[in-house]
């Protein structure tokens, strides 16, 4: 990013009373309220269970075998949790302002990453659910329980209610501060002198994304190509519905890279592409990241370990994702450089 991303313009005036910052500031602060108080469910039970606490863990959990790697996935839990509670605070704090750009935006874009497939699966989840849809129970598929059913919906819900709040305070803050970089329609972009660098980052990310969008398609459908033989056991309609929103998000970070990369869809306002790019590309890294990590550990049954399929579709959606950041980040640069120049020529 550069500097002028990096902070606000040399032109913008301190908050006055009159400032959009200053209206909107009891908002803001109901919404940090909000966003660290649905924090608290999530990390009072990772908390009792690094100490030790069985709370909302049967007996038989595969987690109870498990204690080391139990209580290290618990602290990087924790940690992630609190992370949000410090981005809370920044989005609304004074402070937060001279945070250098990066150091704010690769944050925000892994909490968006993280919290939107939750935020958009479990809700429908709930939905196919009440329509009817198949649930997940370990009593019929002859597997030991996992967790209660009541720990996932305390932990979703807060996890659906902090990804609101952040998003609007994020979106409140990027106004502020950044709203020139999403001013305009596609058509009104210039080509940039990093266009051929663009549109090649495109066409790769385009390219990659093409085996994990086919694999995700086929497993919503009902296919097994690829699955492990305890996940495909364990498939009701949780699984299906997750896949089929996996398929949207790989469609999602590419249309949003493509009109970037291409200035097509010329009427389109700049936001309409750089949105679904910026969610795109961050469930596609953050989840296959997270997916590939928890394969790495140990797990007995031979018959829940991730196939070498699965752990390549992981590994080739992060790189598409990857891709569609790398893009999404020359873009911002080159607006922001943009925007730098009209400001000297406005000062000369």
């Amino acid at each position: 990013m550069t500097e002028s991303l990096a902070r606000p313009p040399a032109t913008a005036e301190a908050p006055t009373a009159d400032t959009p910052a200053a209206v909107l500031d009891r908002p803001r602060r109901v919404l940090r309220a909000v966003a660290i108080a649905a924090c608290v469910p999530y990390l009072s039970l990772k908390t009792a269970w690094v100490a030790g606490s069985r709370v909302g863990i049967p007996d038989g959990s595969t987690l109870l075998e498990h204690r080391t790697t139990m209580a290290v996935a618990n602290t990087a839990g924790v940690l992630l949790d609190g992370a949000v509670i410090v981005l809370a605070l920044l989005l609304t704090r004074p402070w937060g302002l001279r945070v250098p750009a990066w150091l704010l935006a690769l944050p925000a874009w892994v909490a968006t990453g993280l919290l939107t497939p939750i935020m958009t699966g479990y809700p429908l989840q709930l939905l196919v659910r009440a329509l009817g849809g198949a649930v997940d129970r370990p009593s019929g598929t002859g597997r030991r329980p996992f967790l209660h059913e009541w720990v996932f919906g305390v932990v979703y819900t807060g996890f659906i209610v902090q990804g609101l709040a952040l998003g609007v305070l994020f979106l409140l803050y990027a106004r502020d501060r950044w709203g020139h970089v999403w001013r305009g329609r596609v058509g009104e972009l210039p080509a940039g002198a990093v266009g051929p660098a663009q549109r090649a980052c495109a066409v790769a990310a385009c390219t990659f994304a093409l085996f994990p969008l086919v694999m995700h398609l086929v497993w919503a459908c009902g296919g097994t190509a690829g699955l492990s033989a305890g996940r495909v056991a364990d498939r009701t309609s949780d699984f299906h519905v997750l896949e089929a929103t996996d398929v949207c998000f790989v469609l999602a970070a590419v249309a949003g890279a493509v009109p970037l990369a291409f200035r097509r869809g010329r009427r389109l306002p700049v936001a309409v592409p750089l949105a679904p790019a910026w969610v795109g590309s961050g469930v596609l890294v953050c989840w296959g990241g997270w997916l590939s990590l928890a394969s790495l550990t140990s797990v007995e049954d031979l018959a829940d370990r991730p196939t070498p399929l699965m752990n390549l579709v992981y590994a080739v959606q992060m790189i598409s994702g990857f891709l569609v950041a790398a893009l999404g980040a020359h873009f911002l640069a080159e607006r922001s450089a943009e925007h730098a120049g009209q400001q000297d020529r406005r000062v000369a």
